[in-house]
């Protein structure tokens, strides 16, 4: 379905090979801007979707596109600034809430911790792009954080794991 809120999402998703580029500078203010502009327009694809009703593909692909913009900036800021087991534990809780989801016959809705999660790993790549001090305590939170919203996320859908074990 054609809206709005899908229009930017997919806006979104396109972007992310753009701000993939601009991390291959030397100086990395238009990537953090580009992040900016990507991670920021989730709020409106967001505000787009409660206001115009949000579709079935919509619900979809905007976790994907947050998903898919984040462990592209964590893949490329492994040994920068971001520890590989942080990565590989926000990344991994990605493929099983994505995987929960497939296997759902039913849209599990995002909970307040996995909108206070997305918006602390985004914070926290913001954090480490502009190479503040604390970044590595900023992605220590947002790991941390991942893991309460994933433990929330996979504890929603214990219905889905009781039908398939």
């Amino acid at each position: 379905m054609v809206n709005g809120a899908n229009v930017v999402t997919l806006a979104r998703i396109i972007t992310i090979p753009f701000f993939l580029l601009a991390l291959r500078l030397p100086d990395w203010t238009l990537a953090t801007v580009v992040f900016c502009v990507i991670a920021g327009s989730d709020a409106l694809d967001g505000w787009l979707a409660r206001r115009r009703g949000a579709s079935r593909a919509g619900a979809v692909l905007d976790p994907l596109a947050d998903k898919l913009l984040i462990a592209a900036a964590l893949i490329f800021l492994v040994g920068r600034g971001v520890d590989a087991w942080m990565a590989f534990v926000i990344i991994g809780r990605e493929f099983i809430v994505t995987g929960l989801r497939v296997l759902s016959d039913r849209i599990i809705q995002a909970s307040w911790w996995g909108k206070v999660k997305t918006i602390s790993q985004m914070l926290a790549v913001v954090i480490v792009l502009l190479k503040l001090p604390y970044a590595w305590h900023a992605m220590l939170v947002a790991t941390i954080l991942t893991v309460i919203s994933g433990a929330d996320y996979v504890w929603k859908a214990r219905s889905v794991l009781k039908k398939l074990l």
